[in-house]
């Protein structure tokens, strides 16, 4: 019987594509096993790392801006003023808030000295706003370590710093990125985040990223650590200051500039909420992508993968009735497709910090990354990107805001 249901789908050479695509879809998911299994041999930040056998620690500022941010900072200066960490330093830009987020840093500055509060009243002309806060940040760090976060992080473990620094030095690592968590609060961020997240390690792969002879460049801005040295040899937020995201161009800037550029997974030291809502999830990711993925070719081909390797398995299983004869044909090809796709995703789901059954909703995930990635095409036509309560002409670079 299902040498017939073969012959059926050959009869018609459209039906046959379909039929052994959809098995060519099955092998290239099966092959992220692969994929995965190196990922789990790649370094992970944990807290005995901090271990430092009595040996010095340098001094270290942690920054972090802040715009319209009351409901996040107070729980992020203090998991940063909690750390273990000799010679710490936190200094905390209020970009423009409209909200309590200053008068939030001025309480806690009150009660810990080691907190510096700096409120930036206007943004200059060429600046993106976080840029330009984290440029008059640096102005008051003290520290000869700089870590750059942000405002939606939450640091769990007291020794994380303490770690991070150790790595680096162990390491010889000049930009260091620590990927954090992901909180999801919500239905659609649960849903949109980790198919998201999997068309980034699809462009950057971490064992690429990390190999100084390739030019993959990544680096995730809730949390980079550098020596000031290095950062003077990154040219500083002033060298970034056109570019919304600040982390890839510093990420990119290592790689051409010879710095060594490691990222590495967090071990749940920290977590961050990106987005919460579908207006932030679709704003916030439009402007990654844009961004991230840097040319129209590249997000033309994410527009593919989402397509073809995504929702192609489970559209091609609803639609096989439609094609006669050689639907169960069809349908068992999706079917393997499908289940080849889960099993990779259980996987990833669990690795992210996701609980693995929400891998079930990864067609609607993916369905939704599709329509941001369009949307992110829009901006090489130079629609505007309004982020954090500021306009930017284009998506890339800052031509002009107000």
């Amino acid at each position: 019987m299902l040498a017939s249901l073969f012959d059926f789908t050959l009869h018609a050479s459209w039906l046959a594509a379909w039929f052994w695509l959809l098995l060519l879809i099955a092998l290239v998911w099966l092959r992220r096993h692969g994929q995965l299994n190196r990922a789990h041999l790649e370094p992970i930040l944990t807290a005995d790392q901090a271990d430092d056998g009595g040996a010095e620690m340098p001094t270290l500022s942690v920054l972090v801006a802040a715009k319209d941010e009351e409901a996040n900072i107070g729980r992020c200066v203090e998991s940063l003023l909690a750390q273990d960490y000799p010679g710490l330093q936190v200094v905390a830009a209020n970009d423009r808030s409209q909200d309590r987020t200053g008068a939030i840093l001025d309480e806690l500055a009150a009660r810990d000295p080691r907190l510096k509060v700096v409120h930036i009243r206007e943004l200059p002309a060429g600046w993106a706003g976080k840029n330009h806060a984290m440029h008059q940040a640096v102005q008051h760090a003290a520290g000869q370590v700089l870590v750059f976060t942000d405002a939606d992080c939450q640091f769990h473990e007291p020794r994380m710093l303490r770690a991070a620094v150790r790595f680096a030095q162990r390491e010889k690592v000049d930009l260091l990125s620590v990927l954090p968590q992901l909180e999801a609060g919500t239905f659609w961020e649960r849903v949109v985040q980790p198919p998201a997240g999997a068309i980034m390690v699809y462009w950057f792969p971490p064992q690429r990223v990390n190999d100084p002879a390739s030019r993959v460049a990544y680096a995730n801005g809730a949390f980079m650590l550098m020596s000031r040295e290095s950062y003077e040899r990154l040219g500083g937020h002033e060298e970034a200051r056109g570019a919304l995201n600040e982390d890839m161009h510093f990420a990119a800037t290592a790689k051409r500039r010879g710095l060594r550029l490691r990222v590495i997974r967090g071990d749940g030291l920290y977590t961050v909420r990106m987005y919460v809502g579908m207006r932030q999830i679709w704003n916030g990711w439009t402007r990654i992508f844009y961004c991230c993925f840097g040319t129209l070719g590249r997000l033309m081909a994410s527009v593919l993968f989402l397509s073809i390797f995504s929702l192609a398995p489970t559209v091609s299983l609803l639609l096989s009735p439609l094609a006669g004869a050689a639907g169960p044909a069809i349908a068992l090809a999706a079917a393997v497709a499908v289940v080849a796709q889960q099993t990779v995703l259980w996987r990833f789901y669990a690795l992210g910090g996701t609980p693995p059954a929400w891998a079930l909703t990864y067609p609607l995930g993916a369905a939704v990354c599709l329509g941001i990635t369009l949307n992110a095409m829009r901006r090489h036509g130079g629609a505007t990107t309004k982020w954090r309560g500021t306009v930017y002409s284009g998506g890339g670079r800052v031509a002009a805001a107000r």
